[in-house]
């Protein structure tokens, strides 16, 4: 009997040693963890806009367009140019050059009735007054180069500063600041802008002032202005929001004197 034990628990030694060597080569994958903190929260990656949705691109599509189309057709008294002015002679008799001269800082006068009457802008009136400077600046500097440069003669034989069309750029700047300031808003502030942008244009036709070629490319200037002006201006300089509790309203003087008011009341 007891060799027959002592038989059977070595037989079970035998057993289990060559069993051992199979359990032994059954062993975990080790886990990976070189990208163990890449992402950790994880957060899908920014999918890169594509360039024609980025801001610089939507800033300089339209105005070059129109730039592009005014330097092709500037040709002076040829092609297109004659034939828009013949055009615009037999439909249009001349108006007072003050009319024109007058309208092209109307859209400023929309932005500050509109201000006026509580509507929030999208910028601060500080900063608005900053942008305006700004893209005023780039819209006189870069106009009257060309115009110097090109030596384009008017229709009428006035000057070779034709092109392109100071005042068409003066009231395309001045129509852009306020589609981008109350485009939020409402649309229909941008679209009274323009629209009397647009007849700026057409009044400088009409008085043979600027062939279509110069208009074309005076709004291209105006708005390309506006846009690069908003692009390299850093809202409230790193400040806290300025300018919201500056008012403004019209006020009469005692000799009768017409005049406007600017208060101001600092939040706490």
């Amino acid at each position: 009997m007891r060799t027959f034990l002592v038989t059977r628990f070595a037989a079970l030694l035998v057993l289990a040693g060559s069993l051992s060597p199979a359990y032994a080569q059954v062993r975990p994958t080790p886990t990976d963890t070189t990208k163990k903190y890449e992402n950790p929260g994880g957060i899908p990656a920014l999918v890169k806009a594509p360039w024609y949705k980025s801001k610089v691109f939507r800033a300089v599509a339209i105005p070059a367009v129109l730039l592009t189309y005014g330097a092709i057709t500037a040709q002076g008294n040829a092609g297109i140019n004659q034939s828009a002015r013949e055009f615009t002679q037999k439909q249009f008799r001349p108006v007072s050059s003050g009319f024109d001269n007058t309208l092209i800082i109307a859209p400023y006068f929309e932005l500050a009735a509109v201000a006026i009457a509580g509507v929030e802008s999208r910028d601060d009136r500080i900063n608005t007054l900053l942008i305006i400077a700004k893209g005023e600046a780039i819209m006189l500097a870069s106009t009257y180069a060309v115009k110097y440069l090109s030596g384009e003669t008017r229709p009428n034989g006035s000057d070779a500063l034709s092109f392109p069309s100071g005042h068409t750029a003066q009231a395309f700047l001045a129509a852009s600041i306020v589609h981008t300031e109350f485009r939020d808003k409402s649309q229909w502030y941008g679209v009274g802008a323009y629209t009397i942008a647009t007849s700026v244009a057409a009044l400088r036709m009409i008085n043979d002032k600027h062939w279509q070629s110069d208009v074309v490319a005076g709004a291209g200037f105006g708005i390309l202005s506006a846009h690069l002006a908003y692009l390299s201006h850093r809202n409230r300089w790193g400040r806290k929001p300025i300018g919201r509790d500056v008012g403004m309203s019209p006020a009469y003087f005692g000799n009768g004197t017409p005049g406007m008011t600017i208060s101001w009341r600092p939040s706490h």
